[in-house]
């Protein structure tokens, strides 16, 4: 169990750190991982129930059905509740077939609001995959609600929807990251926007062509910064594919394969999210590449400030379980100044190994490149990371600890860690996190230590959530683990959802919402109130 007082008066202290971030009421969920931190941690709650049923009804406040798919997982802001998902269950008669669409409900009951539907790209399942709908989550600020379209746009609504079309919601702007920035999104473009005082911050999802075999747009953005008042632009990035301009530039023959395997260039597409911190008094928005990077900005001139390599130098890409080099899926966390984040992969691409990394925020690269990266050196015709923090080659790199790679000869699994769709959650200074093939973990944040992992025997999408002194976290066999909030072996708790837990869970006002697919439904799960 956590004591509320160093929870609340820690967050108290993020908050004052952030400049006029995204705001909503003291009980509210308004974005992915609640803060621009983004850490999948909620201190408020503190009657959120640890067991619930859906046959009975059981602690359970309401349910509604959405479409079939809803990746995004739910906002929850001035007593509504945004949610993505598709249109094969519509809400409208006279909108038929295939769309993206962005709900609004009613915190309170559930009761239906409104809907924004979107078109889908005529590019079809390279840029828009079928049937995935919106998997954006919402950022909402006051009353404009930001998130990325299925179409790649930058959407500003109203959260009240428009009151002349009971129903309907209000675009109040669009920013085409297609049409402005020849963005091309590769399968779906999904970010959820960071907001951080007047700017907006996206990842573009700018990938690969439909053969795998190249970036059609490696002069557009990866990541991009607009105004959030108006989507006026302001400054964008393209490190993750600026190698191949370059290339291309020299003339010449260009290998993308070894543009890649050098950790150079973008190797699929881009889904992640923007985090914001401000170590030491020094603002910054850190980005999570394609090419398996983080890169931290100055939040407002987009300057390069640090990157960090999350790939061991040898590693190399392919399509499928056998590669050894990842991008990234979950979303970078940063707690007491130390970001962590786990590498992973497309989960069409299965199983594989992957990398956990703690890097230090603080430190300031002393190289021309920027880069905090580990050492490596040459063994052979072959290169070999350095990963114990304490090298004296590592004096200069940001590494604090890292797990993963391949097993020792031998072992039951083969590798330590596996690839990663979660985003972390890290609190009292331990860290919860999961990976592709079934397992959770237990660390020590501060050391790495490793205090325990679990196999739930079911792939895992989502991510850790703390809330209320328990750990959630679902799995395509449709449980939901409940774990305590503890360093011991746990012993969880296994709640029957009838369907797959592919989003990651939001906690707001005592209420827990919870997603389930085939049959997609968002359940609001109350304890009783007298």
């Amino acid at each position: 169990m956590f004591c509320s007082t160093p929870f609340l008066r820690n967050i108290a202290i993020a908050l004052a750190c952030y400049p006029h971030f995204a705001s909503a009421n003291e009980g509210d969920w308004p974005m992915f991982g609640g803060r621009p931190d983004r850490n999948f941690v909620n201190e408020r709650e503190k009657t959120i129930p640890g067991t619930w049923d859906i046959e009975s009804g059981d602690n359970i406040r309401w349910s509604v059905d959405l479409g079939t798919k809803a990746y995004g997982g739910p906002t929850v802001a001035g007593g509504r509740v945004f949610i993505g998902t598709n249109n094969q269950n519509p809400r409208d008669p006279s909108i038929q077939g295939d769309k993206g669409v962005m709900m609004c409900f009613d915190e309170a009951t559930g009761d239906f609001l409104w809907q924004l539907v979107f078109d889908k790209l005529p590019a079809g399942r390279v840029q828009d995959w079928p049937e995935e709908g919106i998997c954006s989550s919402a950022t909402v600020e006051g009353d404009r609600l930001y998130f990325v379209s299925n179409r790649c746009t930058i959407v500003c609504a109203d959260v009240h929807g428009d009151p002349t079309s009971p129903g309907k919601g209000k675009i109040l702007w669009q920013y085409d990251m297609i049409g402005k920035d020849q963005v091309f999104p590769h399968n779906l473009a999904v970010c959820s926007p960071l907001v951080v005082g007047d700017l907006l911050y996206v990842v573009t999802a700018n990938g690969v062509d439909e053969e795998h075999v190249n970036i059609p747009s490696p002069e557009a953005p990866s990541f991009l910064c607009i105004k959030k008042s108006d989507g006026a632009f302001v400054w964008k990035s393209n490190l993750p594919t600026e190698s191949l301009v370059q290339s291309k530039k020299r003339g010449g023959q260009v290998s993308v394969v070894d543009l890649i395997n050098q950790g150079k260039l973008a190797m699929h597409g881009q889904w992640s999210n923007p985090t914001y911190a401000q170590p030491d008094g020094r603002p910054m928005v850190i980005f999570p590449g394609g090419d398996g990077w983080i890169y931290a900005f100055s939040p407002n001139s987009g300057e390069l400030m640090w990157k960090f390599d999350c790939n061991p130098k040898d590693a190399f890409y392919v399509l499928g379980p056998r590669a050894t080099r990842n991008d990234f899926i979950g979303t970078q966390v940063v707690y007491e100044n130390k970001l962590y984040i786990g590498v992973g992969q497309d989960p069409e691409h299965k199983e594989g190994v992957g990398h956990l990394w703690c890097i230090d925020i603080t430190k300031v690269p002393t190289n021309a490149e920027k880069d905090l990266s580990p050492a490596a050196k040459k063994m052979g015709d072959k290169w070999e990371t350095i990963f114990d923090p304490a090298a004296p080659e590592n004096k200069d790199s940001g590494l604090v600890w890292h797990f993963g790679g391949p097993s020792k000869w031998g072992e039951d699994r083969a590798y330590v860690f596996g690839r990663s769709m979660s985003t972390c959650a890290v609190a009292d200074d331990l860290l919860y996190t999961s990976d592709l093939n079934a397992f959770v973990y237990c660390f020590d944040a501060s050391t790495g230590e490793k205090y325990w992992e679990f196999e739930t025997n079911a792939s895992i999408w989502g991510s850790p959530y703390l809330v209320d002194a328990f750990v959630f976290l679902g799995t395509d066999d449709g449980i939901m683990y409940v774990f305590e909030h503890s360093k011991e072996e746990p012993q969880p708790e296994e709640i029957e959802l009838g369907g797959k837990v592919r989003a990651s869970p939001a906690a707001a006002n005592g209420t827990l919402y919870v997603l389930t697919e085939s049959k997609t439904k968002l359940f609001a799960v109350q304890t009783p109130q007298p």
